[in-house]
């Protein structure tokens, strides 16, 4: 096999060289996906799929999801992944605020999904089921009787994800297509990889242990399937049945969160003997924060293996090494090329080095804005900048550490929890008065959710309500969402604007850390 690059070019010359592994261990060559790619360009544009069109998927990992993916990357539409732990109105509320012309969903998913069609404007002839899933089209439609050869008029398309806002209402993070062929993707996706020491070539295999729905597991896939390698799905991450996996497709790659760190360095000693994880490259993780002491663990056990960045679904970012981080132990690294970052102080001036103060990105060569709304993309920006609202400081030497969290914002197991909405979702109950969301200390997450509730005149706090309102908040908000216990207050810290001061609820949880982080 050559050294080729390009998901359409290999689909091409190379149709018999191997792909993706599915969660079930199909096994699909380059010439099957290609062709089956192909052939849903053809079904979704008789489906009324416009350019410039949107599709968005409620869907587990599966080699359905690449073939959607690699057909909206060819015939310039957007496609948007969403979150499967969502509820009905959650998913409703993204179909139709990503203007999606369809909707395409799993059988494992098919209640949320059947109650979030009929919330849409979507008609039931844009809607198809990998499965069964009531008022939804059979998936098999949009490829029976298609060509499989090449569209005519290929243009790039590419990912819209979805990322939250301090209101709890999540915002598509959508950038302008950018007109050139799709094949030239693949030079991108091999700049991209090489910053983490990935290069095309045979020996490559990519392990995929986190949903595609995330932005970073869709790109880092993709960006492998340009660069030849095969890719090897799981659905469901476990950490034994990864070291499995890594041992068996002798795996270089993969794109990990700090929760996984911790899950896999907890596994008895005799079980990690059991599989070999010399393979290992380029295991990058993200998301959160690593602690010091478990990432030095796991450089230990699979060598220098383990690279970091740090960025947003809005771009990025930094990266660093195994080699810089031993170096300089907690950095997130340098900027990538193109990339700038500067801290900022409360006057929005540089902060000097070692002094925290809001972290702010800018990447040249992926400017973005939030769909459908201005004004936010506009109020997280300073001369071409943008920020999430991380805490941190550039050392002397430019690499950046965080040393906070967004103000607001939780992070358990890799996953970004907004609390505005889990509050909105109690303030809707009759024994509410007042209420506040925030994490708090959690040793294999991170963080975990805790509420804080005023009850209202006539309610009486205890084990009783809170059942109430974890139930009533249930039919509201995805499962992961949902606190994981409620403490009371008589009165809510508020000035007399009204302002909540969460710190003052939040910081007795971590009194013995050094930073809330």
């Amino acid at each position: 096999m050559s050294d080729a690059v390009g998901f359409w070019t290999l689909a091409e010359t190379e149709p018999d060289r191997m792909a993706v592994v599915g969660p079930d261990g199909r096994e699909v060559t380059y010439g099957e996906l290609g062709r089956t790619a192909n052939q849903l360009v053809h079904g979704l544009r008789e489906a009324g799929v416009p350019p410039g069109g949107g599709i968005a998927l409620v869907m587990p990992n599966s080699i359905e999801v690449l073939a959607l993916y690699f057909a909206a990357l060819q015939a310039g539409w957007y496609i948007t992944p969403i979150n499967h732990h969502l509820v009905g109105p959650e998913i409703a509320f993204i179909v139709e605020d990503s203007e999606a012309d369809v909707f395409v969903a799993h059988e494992r998913f098919a209640d949320a999904c059947a109650s979030a069609a009929v919330e849409t404007s979507l008609p039931p002839e844009q809607c198809f089921a990998v499965g069964d899933v009531p008022g939804f089209r059979p998936f098999a439609e949009l490829t029976e009787g298609q060509l499989t050869i090449a569209p005519e008029d290929r243009a790039g398309g590419q990912a819209m994800h979805y990322t939250s806002g301090t209101t709890g209402k999540p915002k598509g993070v959508r950038r302008k297509l950018s007109g050139v062929p799709p094949d030239a993707s693949a030079v991108g996706s091999q700049y991209f990889l090489g910053m983490f020491g990935v290069k095309p070539g045979d020996d490559n295999v990519h392990l995929c242990g986190s949903p595609l729905y995330h932005t970073a597991v869709l790109a880092f896939v993709g960006a492998s399937l340009h660069l030849g390698h095969p890719v090897v799905l799981m659905d469901r991450w476990t950490p034994e049945s990864m070291l499995e996996l890594i041992d068996r497709y002798k795996v270089t790659s993969s794109h990990m969160v700090p929760t996984q760190f911790h899950r896999l360095l907890a596994l008895p000693d005799d079980v990690k003997a059991r599989y070999d994880v010399s393979s290992t490259r380029s295991m990058v993780h993200a998301a959160a924060p690593c602690p010091v002491e478990i990432k030095q663990r796991m450089l230990d056990w699979w060598g220098p293996s383990i690279w970091e960045y740090y960025a947003a679904t809005e771009g990025g970012g930094t990266v660093v090494s195994p080699e810089q981080w031993l170096a300089k132990p907690g950095t997130v690294g340098l900027p990538w090329p193109s990339s700038e970052i500067r801290v900022l102080d409360d006057d929005d001036q540089d902060a000097p080095p070692g002094v925290p103060g809001t972290v702010y990105m800018k990447l040249a060569t992926a400017d973005f804005e939030y769909f459908k709304d201005r004004d936010k993309t506009e109020a997280n920006r300073k001369e071409g900048f943008f920020t999430v609202g991380d805490i941190g400081y550039l050392d002397e030497d430019g690499y950046l550490f965080l040393n906070d969290r967004k103000s607001d914002m939780i992070i358990s197991g890799g996953v970004n929890i907004y609390p505005a909405e889990i509050e909105g979702a109690f303030l809707t109950h009759p024994k509410v008065a007042d209420a506040a969301v925030f994490g708090i200390p959690h040793p294999d997450w991170g963080e975990e959710i805790k509420a804080v509730v005023e009850a209202a005149p006539g309610a009486e706090p205890g084990d009783e309500l809170t059942a109430e309102l974890l139930a009533h908040c249930a039919e509201r908000l995805a499962k992961f969402k949902l606190p994981k216990s409620i403490d009371y207050t008589t009165e809510m810290p508020r000035d007399p604007n009204g302002k909540l001061y969460k710190r003052k609820l939040r910081d007795p949880y971590w009194a013995d850390r050094a930073t809330a982080i």
